[in-house]
């Protein structure tokens, strides 16, 4: 019970970054843009998020305020995600050029802005760039008073967590209400599905195309931080989050674009991504178990493929520019 218990920890743990690239690429699709570049957004925010805390702290000295340096984390890898994605908007959205090139490319960019940052940091402070002990535990500890964590069972399952798992979980209900019962949401995914009908009712295609796609990678970026900041320990890793985007971009579809499925969805992929260290079986290399995401959206794309339900399918204008001369 006690290492099924803990694979659940770890692998919550290890899907946080994922809800939050997932979300943000859940919230873009929606508007009927595929934006690719989640890995690089992701790498961005967490360059930039690990530096507002780091060079807070260095200008605050020991009166630094855990609270601060936690808000200044969140809104500057926020920030950084929706510059990335405010680029890829302009280019996709006004200057109509190809998504998934576009996507691409920001991947690409975003990945060296986010190793160039940090590298930077690195070798002007001489060593590892990682905020004090003290700080560190605002990042990594749970908000929750020790009487709740010790309750057996439940309280390792429930209240053991970092602040930013629940910070994804409020994000997560949040956007699900959004999307299903607000206008603006339902205007939203009607833009994702018919752009031209949309453009007809009156609604504003390039504003909900703008504000999804910054918005989405924003809340993308955050996942970059809250990796850095929780899985690799408040210090950079130059290749840390390689793959983390990808496998962000694979779980949109695992998880049938619905913003609570990325909860599951990222906490099953969290699980695959350690089940090498915690369940291995002789004979079986690391890398296979590093390819059972991937294979795991395969299987359920075709699955979905097959049953052909019109509420598991992606948004039908996904990838495709809006022409608005030829409505």
């Amino acid at each position: 019970m006690n290492g099924l218990i803990l694979l659940i920890y770890n692998a919550v743990l290890n899907g946080a970054p994922l809800m939050y690239g997932t979300m943000g690429e859940v919230l873009t699709e929606k508007s009927g843009n595929l934006n690719l570049g989640v890995e690089g957004m992701m790498y961005m925010g967490g360059a930039i998020g690990l530096g507002a805390a780091f060079y807070y702290e260095k200008m605050a000295g020991d009166g630094a305020s855990g609270l601060v340096a936690v808000l200044l984390a969140l809104i500057f890898a926020f920030l950084a995600g929706a510059f990335g994605a405010l680029i890829y908007s302009w280019v996709t959205i006004s200057l109509r050029a190809n998504q998934n090139v576009t996507g691409l490319a920001l991947s690409i960019f975003g990945t060296g802005v986010g190793q160039f940052i940090g590298e930077y940091m690195r070798v002007q402070e001489g060593g590892f760039v990682a905020i004090s002990n003290g700080l560190k535990a605002f990042f990594q500890n749970s908000p929750f008073p020790a009487a709740l964590r010790a309750v057996p069972v439940i309280g390792q399952l429930l209240f053991s967590y970092n602040i930013f798992v629940y910070i994804a979980l409020i994000i997560a209900f949040a956007m699900a209400y959004f999307l299903n019962k607000s206008r603006a949401g339902l205007h939203l995914r009607a833009v994702g599905e018919s752009p031209a009908t949309a453009d007809a009712a009156g609604i504003d295609i390039e504003k909900y195309k703008y504000l999804a796609t910054v918005i989405g990678g924003g809340i993308s970026a955050i996942g970059g931080m809250v990796y850095i900041m929780t899985i690799a320990g408040c210090v950079w890793n130059h290749d840390g989050l390689a793959g983390e985007g990808w496998l962000a971009v694979a779980l949109v579809i695992f998880c049938l674009w619905k913003p609570v499925g990325a909860i599951w969805g990222a906490v099953l992929f969290g699980a695959l991504m350690i089940m090498y260290v915690r369940v291995q079986i002789p004979m079986v290399p690391d890398q296979l178990y590093k390819i059972l995401p991937y294979v795991v959206t395969v299987i359920v794309l075709i699955a979905v493929s097959l049953r052909r339900k019109r509420e598991n399918e992606p948004p039908a204008s996904l990838g495709l520019s809006y022409f608005r001369e030829d409505r």
